[in-house]
């Protein structure tokens, strides 16, 4: 039958996990908290403070908005149209924070590689349509993938994760999918290995070009880069600990390390994100101390 209003999915790693359930949900809860506290203090850091109106902060800010738009809420029992909702955010989240990494390693290349014309590159007109392309060409896409598979037949209901995700409804559909798996790989591509390829290419060209700098310019192009580099390792682990998880290790791993596994991918990235930016750049560390002595 086709799911519609009425029917819902269960989460089935939270049936199985007793009262240590309890336990995830309060310390997810926890680090929910902490990641819109932490996350809102850089957005308005960011908003407030002039001298941090620069390409590189204000991408800094995007990547905290994103951070909080894409830690939602969990549910041991949800509708399927709420599923597909939440399945689009979760995949929109994880295709912007790459597109914004990828707009950030951009941004360090021009600096770096062009310093002289850096201003006239990255204009405040071209860094806008760059911001509003990255926002409206994941969520578009994701979007048309979450249309598809709403016109499946579902023959099951249990989804074996913390949250929705897409591959696994896909999965428990009646009909042939071939359709939704070929468009999966094709928004995948586009959103996450052209990003990643991109990235890695503007880092080793950065790379290149600190070996044939001076010691200061080498130190100050690592200064700027290395938080960015650090961000990037730690959602790349993230992403990779949560497809391992979907299409290789489900039912094979115990379930307390799946619940983890599948948390780290939404909750760490956005947790360790504004540490790394508020700790590496003093003007975002000032203008965020001040904030928090000023809420007292």
């Amino acid at each position: 039958m086709k799911m519609g209003n009425g029917t819902y999915f269960f989460f089935m790693l939270f049936e199985n996990l007793g009262c240590i359930k309890y336990a995830f949900f309060s310390l997810g809860f926890i680090f929910y908290c902490v990641v819109i506290y932490f996350n809102v203090l850089i957005i308005l850091a960011v908003f407030l403070e002039r001298t941090l109106h620069q390409p590189m902060y204000i991408l800094i800010s995007c990547l905290s908005i994103n951070s909080v738009y894409g830690t939602a809420g969990f549910f041991p029992r949800i509708s399927f149209e709420a599923c597909l909702i939440q399945s689009v955010v979760i995949y929109s989240y994880a295709s912007y924070e790459l597109i914004i990494l990828m707009l950030m390693s951009f941004d360090r290349l021009v600096a770096i590689s062009k310093p002289l014309h850096y201003n006239n590159i990255i204009t405040t007109r071209f860094l806008t349509l760059l911001i509003v392309i990255a926002w409206l060409y994941p969520i578009i896409c994701v979007g048309c993938a979450g249309l598809l598979t709403a016109r499946l037949k579902m023959c099951g209901n249990k989804l074996f994760k913390v949250y929705c995700h897409n591959y696994e409804i896909v999965k428990l559909s009646c009909v042939n999918n071939n359709i939704v798996n070929i468009y999966g790989l094709i928004v995948t591509i586009t959103t996450v290995f052209i990003p990643l390829i991109f990235i890695l290419y503007s880092y080793v060209k950065i790379l290149i070009i600190c070996q044939r700098s001076s010691q200061d310019f080498r130190s100050k192009a690592y200064q700027t880069c290395i938080p960015h580099i650090a961000i990037l390792l730690n959602f790349s682990v993230a992403i990779f600990c949560e497809l391992t998880l979907s299409r290789f290790l489900n039912g094979e791993i115990p379930i307390e390390l799946a619940v983890i596994l599948s948390l780290e991918f939404i909750v760490i990235p956005p947790f360790v994100n504004p540490i790394v930016y508020g700790l590496n750049f003093p003007g975002i560390r000032k203008k965020v101390t001040h904030l928090i002595k000023a809420s007292k």
